[in-house]
């Protein structure tokens, strides 16, 4: 018998004052079978990090061809292709092929995957930013989690303060680049 996804519910006030976007958020996101809470979270957390008119969540890691997160314009063109993962160069090439802005927020550690990727052909390789959270604080993130949550995030000089319930914790965000 075939696993179903898992549904989860987020109850988001976002504060992000380095780009002036103060929003409530209500996301109700399907986590696959095969897909690792991690890389839901960090699916959530982006979301929040990149959030603009036009955002969507994708499918995720059932998505296919397409991103974790995209922005599209109001007529239709992708403006952002936000990977959440460990993209192989093909998919980060036609990814900044295909959109002005290209984002990666990996759910592991980044240093192998950086080294795989050094030297592959990427259009505009070197302006693609990775945005890596620290994982000892993205796992205690997640300790605190349920499927139905309410929390406040504030994003101020590149760090997110994350709030649920009485727990406050900070979730460091390490900028890399590609060589």
């Amino acid at each position: 018998m075939a696993e179903t996804a898992t549904i989860y519910h987020f109850s988001i006030d976002l504060s992000d004052m380095d780009r002036g976007v103060y929003e409530s958020l209500a996301l109700r996101v399907a986590r696959h079978p095969s897909e690792t809470i991690e890389y839901m979270v960090i699916r959530v957390l982006a979301y929040c990090l990149e959030y603009e008119d036009g955002i969507m969540l994708t499918e995720g890691v059932s998505s296919g061809d397409e991103p974790a997160i995209l922005v599209k314009d109001l007529t239709g063109r992708m403006t952002a292709w936000i990977e959440v993962g460990l993209p192989d160069a093909a998919r980060l090439h036609r990814g900044s092929k295909a959109a002005e802005r290209v984002v990666v927020y990996p759910h592991r550690d980044v240093r192998q995957w950086l080294m795989q990727l050094a030297g592959a052909r990427i259009h505009n390789a070197a302006g693609i930013p990775i945005r890596a959270f620290d994982l000892t604080a993205l796992g205690a993130f997640i300790s605190l989690l349920d499927r139905r949550n309410s929390l406040s995030l504030s994003i101020s000089d590149g760090e997110v303060q994350a709030s649920i319930g009485t727990e406050t914790m900070t979730l460091p965000i390490v900028e890399h680049r590609l060589t």
